[in-house]
């Protein structure tokens, strides 16, 4: 399947789940970004209570891998990029941290999900966050424009990785810092599984191995790349939607190919600095 076609796919998917338009797994407990389903997943990839309880109510879908914004060390007066925003969920804990002198700049490349932040910001009263719509591996902004960039389990989806870095690399200011948080690969995954829509847009089809990741962050220019988180990443969580489901009921898949799927997954939190 070739890039735009997974692009506009991924797009598709994840327009309805800022919609809630796709099917969920019972009361208030939604594949699509229901409240308890998301809280509960943002638990157990590292958020606290006081991060879930802070934000407005539709800004956490449960869609991360990590929490990068806890181990990005901003400071206020800090302008932050989020890449792959979604409904505002980091975008809000980075705004609260670098306060009214700094700024959150949020790019997702589905317009259903940029308005939802938008209303998110609007409804939070968050006057230093703003959402543009953009894809990042062309990234609507400047050269040296931003102190920070954050990410979380979004780079996966895109498949050419390393120019996804190399326009972070750009728009970072000289001695700016990446923090993302993402899922790699620790060994190949079966081949039913990276032939998968569903696994891709789970985020899963879509990762490389560790070592291709790293590789992609060091040959867009950034130093000190280090991995300063690795977990193996249980697959049910990937997203908060019915992938999972497809994942784990698929005969494909079900029964050898579990385990070594399991085993595959890990979720990292990668640094570098320009």
């Amino acid at each position: 399947m070739k890039a735009e076609q997974i692009k506009e796919i991924v797009k598709s998917r994840y327009g309805k789940v800022a919609a809630e338009n796709i099917p969920c797994c019972g009361p208030r407990k939604s594949c699509c970004g229901g409240s308890d389903q998301a809280e509960e997943i943002s638990r157990q990839v590292g958020y606290g209570e006081d991060d879930i309880n802070s934000v407005p109510e539709g800004a956490n879908l449960g869609l991360g891998c990590g929490n990068p914004v806890a181990l990005a060390s901003l400071k206020e007066g800090d302008v932050v990029l989020d890449l792959g925003s979604g409904a505002g969920f980091d975008a809000f804990l980075a705004a609260a941290r670098v306060g009214p002198d700094g700024k959150v700049i949020g790019v997702d490349m589905t317009p259903e999900m940029v308005e939802k932040a938008k209303t998110n910001a609007k409804k939070g009263g968050y006057q230093n966050a703003e959402f543009q719509l953009g894809e990042i591996e062309n990234l609507p902004l400047s050269e040296n424009e931003v102190d920070v960039i954050v990410s979380n389990c979004v780079i996966n989806l895109f498949p050419n990785k390393e120019q996804v870095f190399k326009e972070a690399y750009r728009v970072l200011k000289p001695g700016g810092r990446l923090l993302v948080s993402d899922l790699v690969l620790l060994k190949p995954l079966p081949a039913s599984v990276r032939q998968s829509v569903d696994a891709y847009v789970g985020c899963i089809a879509g990762a490389v191995m560790k070592y291709e990741y790293l590789s992609a962050i060091e040959a867009a220019g950034f130093r000190d790349v280090a991995v300063i988180g690795e977990d193996i990443h249980p697959v049910h969580l990937a997203v908060a939607d019915p992938v999972a489901r497809t994942l784990f009921s698929d005969e494909s898949t079900a029964s050898d190919n579990l385990e070594s799927i399991s085993e595959s997954v890990a979720s990292i939190k990668v640094s570098g600095i320009k």
